[in-house]
């Protein structure tokens, strides 16, 4: 048993290109875990030799997280285990969250140590809206689920944050100028590297941009939430109405159609009497 930290499980985010971004409680964790799951011991190994500790590691991915995660519970009942990614913040768009529930279910510490996130770290670059905003992770693969995708959030009215790979970069930029329509978006890649950078424009520029070049290293593509929608016309207020009468009394019906289309109930209520006269 550990004398420096409590039994249990330890998220620990990891530097997602500068090695110099681990805290220095990230280090401290790391160099007293009795064991660290990893998703590659050789990218971790790295890890540790930067801070100057050897510490037993164990792999734990998608292709083998069903067979491991019961030894790793098992183990936190006395102790240290750490959880970390190839970078970044583990969980985000990586396994760990089932090795968190079934620790969480069996009364065991669970402990996050936060720190570097790509995609938090890509949208702070990009200029765009951080009020509100969706991490999609990868898209898939396939043109027409990925279609599909995009479409489910076409209407979010938040900032986009997804990961793509540089030769996928391209088409996954088209497909969502043509789902979302030619919204101002960003591309950053190499973050806290040397070569970081982060290029905007709109997607259909952005897609071409990369069309013939794609671009190497990790990548986060962030894209603007939808805008404003045109305010409802006349006639959409009087078709809506004329809808509405058909099911309701005048006041409901007025009510209806000012709460969907956002406008003066009164003047819905003095025009959907002219109707109905």
């Amino acid at each position: 048993m550990n004398a420096e930290l409590s039994p249990g499980l330890y998220i620990v985010a990891t530097p997602i290109g500068n090695l110099g971004d681990l805290s220095q409680r990230a280090a401290q964790v790391l160099a007293n875990a009795d064991v660290i799951a990893v998703e590659d011991s050789r990218v971790t190994a790295k890890l540790l030799q930067h801070i100057g500790v050897k510490r037993s590691m164990t792999p734990y991915h998608d292709h083998n997280a069903e067979a491991v995660r019961p030894g790793l519970v098992a183990r936190m009942g006395g102790e240290v285990v750490a959880l970390v990614s190839d970078a970044g913040t583990p969980l985000i768009s990586d396994p760990g969250y089932k090795l968190v529930r079934d620790a969480r279910a069996a009364g065991h510490l669970v402990v996050t140590v936060p720190g570097p996130c790509a995609a938090v770290a890509a949208l702070t670059l990009a200029g765009l809206p951080t009020d509100r905003f969706l991490f999609l992770g990868f898209l898939p693969p396939k043109a027409g689920a990925r279609a599909t995708a995009i479409a489910e959030v076409a209407a979010v009215r938040a900032t986009l944050i997804l990961y793509e790979s540089g030769p996928r970069l391209a088409a996954t930029l088209a497909a969502l100028a043509e789902g979302l329509g030619d919204r101002e978006a960003g591309v950053a890649r190499e973050i806290t590297k040397r070569f970081e950078e982060c290029v905007t424009g709109t997607l259909s520029d952005l897609a071409a941009r990369y069309a013939d070049t794609p671009p190497k290293g990790e990548i986060v593509v962030i894209v603007a939430p939808p805008g404003e929608p045109a305010p409802a016309s006349e006639e959409d207020a009087d078709t809506a109405l004329r809808e509405a009468l058909t099911r309701l009394p005048v006041s409901k019906a007025a009510g209806e159609v000012a709460k969907r289309l956002g406008l003066d109930r009164r003047e819905l209520y003095a025009r959907a009497m002219e109707l109905k006269g």
